[in-house]
């Protein structure tokens, strides 16, 4: 790595699940080397002048899934799965602010993964997604009419009802994979896998 004549390297860091740029920091040399030992991130803090261990107290820790560096070899990029925000405001993600929509693609589906999972948690009342979440058979069946629904949609009608009722299969397999604590980013794994063979 190239440090600058501070010693440090900027550090973007990302969601490996979703993708999402999670937050900017700095590493030195004694940050990365605990990174690489620990699995978990540690940067430098600039306005402090010491080592810090992201989530040492907040418990928001970000467990390293990957490291990569750039073709100049001067900035880091961490990928990681986060425990909890990783912004200090209690955000997902450091970029909070600015225009905010619309969002981008690869945001949409990670978000839907949490909305699901946060009813599964809370269980509000009159809740459609904890309906399906309480019955894996109905959910199941909602799946299989969707499908149907999707294969009519190309054949009978328009660009957008397909990409709706497209739209109705990924909401419901997304349910319903969250019944078995699975979500679409388990499917895309096997895909991944499958891509390099």
């Amino acid at each position: 790595m190239k440090f600058d004549d501070r010693g440090l390297v900027p550090c973007i860091v990302q969601d490996v699940s979703s993708g999402e740029v999670l937050m900017l920091a700095y590493m030195n040399q004694e940050a990365l080397g605990r990174t690489r030992e620990t699995g978990e991130v540690h940067f430098f803090s600039r306005s402090r002048q010491e080592l810090w261990h992201k989530g040492a107290t907040s418990g928001n820790t970000l467990k390293l899934e990957g490291l990569r560096y750039d073709c100049d070899a001067d900035a880091l990029l961490a990928l990681v799965t986060p425990a909890g925000p990783a912004c200090h405001t209690g955000e997902r993600t450091c970029f909070y602010r600015g225009a905010m929509e619309p969002k981008q693609q690869f945001e949409v589906l990670p978000a839907l993964t949490r909305t699901i999972t946060d009813r599964k948690a809370e269980h509000p009342e009159g809740s459609y997604t904890v309906r399906l979440l309480d019955d894996r058979a109905y959910t199941g069946a909602k799946v299989q009419e969707e499908a149907e629904e999707v294969d009519r949609a190309t054949r009978e009608e328009s660009d957008q009802r397909v990409a709706e009722e497209a739209a109705d299969v990924i909401y419901h397999m997304s349910v319903l994979l969250a019944t078995r604590n699975m979500s679409l980013a388990d499917a895309e794994r096997v895909l991944d896998e499958r891509s390099r063979q």
